[in-house]
């Protein structure tokens, strides 16, 4: 049971609603964090990305296993504030609810996170093995963050890994891969009464696109659990004015992947198109900017059966376990584990919710979710001996 008071829990959350960490500014996040854990006696480290961008890792208990949890400190544009019914950056509690940018998606499962992690260290609960905490910059971009902890070898010796993304009515433990490519074509800008001083960037830039999709039924494996492989082409632009023979165009596909087509396949199909409609005239490049792949685990292990256990007590429901299509920083934190490694997505709020005007949590998932992972994380570790 957590130590710490229903207001002390709704407002640390309300002080990292307040920090505007969209798609940046994680640091601001990193070092309330750091400061918060400190008071307790927990060090942590900031990982700099860049000036605003960083992760932060704290760890406690010793020794193995490692039971890795994460969450990411940024949060998605708030687009249109006008379309709000309350501020998007300061916590508003109504009827039960907490709304907020990033409320669910994802700083209450962060902050359920670090509180019960500084419960488990202040009341001493933890006597076998290691928690070590991995908050993220980037995740709803590249996952810039995942993949620094992934390369610096911080995934190594984990054993479990707990992402806190919304998911309080189901348990996931697979998801799809993603991926963003940005096709752009090159031409020569004329008057549209002289299109053969010029060369049209938009005609192999639709071939590409009905090549791609045309020769995309041959993606046609299924995955038990996570379905087909999705591509659709999603923006296309091209030309300036209309009596202009165009000199730029571009197309961007967002694909989800499978692990019977993934994201090496897909690189190697865009660069097939490329030769098919490429001429002596034609200059096309090809950018994914954006590539994580899928996660597929099992689901049968500890960590899973633990998990709907402490669903059934704290939540008083069986939640179900299933696969995603969303993504997250499992794509790159998990490159180097097997179907076997236990991972699950498991914290407070719901996928719903994800990136709405109006976002929220419900006030009593999270503040339980805190008491549910105090319990939880040093029942999986303890009981591994």
């Amino acid at each position: 049971m957590s130590k710490f008071t229903k207001q002390e829990k709704i407002q640390i959350l309300e002080n990292l609603v307040s920090i505007k960490s969209v798609n940046d500014n994680e640091m601001e996040v990193c070092k309330y964090l750091q400061n918060l854990l400190s008071e307790h006696g927990i060090k942590s480290e900031i990982i700099k990305i860049s000036d605003s961008r960083a992760n932060l890792v704290a760890e406690i208990g010793e020794g193995a296993p490692v039971l890795g949890i994460s969450g990411h400190m940024d949060v998605v544009s708030a687009g249109d504030e006008n379309k709000w019914t309350y501020d998007p950056f300061k916590l508003t509690e109504v009827d039960g609810k907490l709304y907020g940018r990033g409320s669910a998606d994802m700083k209450s499962g962060l902050a359920a996170l670090v509180l019960s992690m500084i419960d488990i260290h202040d009341q001493g609960l933890l006597t076998h093995g290691k928690i070590r905490l991995l908050a993220t910059a980037g995740e709803e971009i590249v996952g810039e963050g995942a993949k620094a902890f992934h390369d610096k070898g911080y995934m190594k010796d984990v054993d479990a890994l707990v992402i806190a993304e919304p998911s309080q009515d189901r348990i996931i433990y697979a998801h799809k891969g993603s991926m963003d490519i940005r096709v752009t074509s090159h031409g020569k800008a004329s008057h549209s009464s002289m299109p053969q001083l010029g060369f049209n960037a938009i005609s192999p830039l639709v071939k590409f696109v009905y090549k791609a999709d045309e020769g995309f039924n041959k993606f046609n494996k299924n995955n038990d659990l996570l379905g087909n492989a999705i591509m659709n082409a999603t923006i296309f632009n091209g030309g300036n004015q209309v009596n202009s023979i165009p000199e730029h165009a571009t197309s961007e596909f967002n694909i989800r992947t499978i692990p019977e087509h993934d994201n090496d396949q897909f690189i190697s199909y865009f660069n097939e198109i490329l030769k098919q409609v490429a001429t002596e005239e034609t200059d096309i490049e090809i950018d994914t900017y954006m590539s994580r792949p899928p996660v597929y685990t099992t689901g049968q292990n500890k960590l899973i059966a633990l998990a709907v256990e402490m669903g059934e007590k704290y939540l008083n429901t069986t939640l179900p376990t299933e696969a995603s299509p969303g993504v997250t920083d499992a794509s790159d934190l998990l490159v180097d584990k097997d179907e076997n490694f236990s991972f699950i997505m498991y914290g407070p709020g719901t996928v719903s919710q994800a990136h709405q005007v109006d976002e929220h949590v419900d006030k009593e998932a999270y503040l339980t979710f805190v008491d549910l992972f105090t319990d939880f994380f040093p029942a999986y570790l303890n009981g591994s001996k």
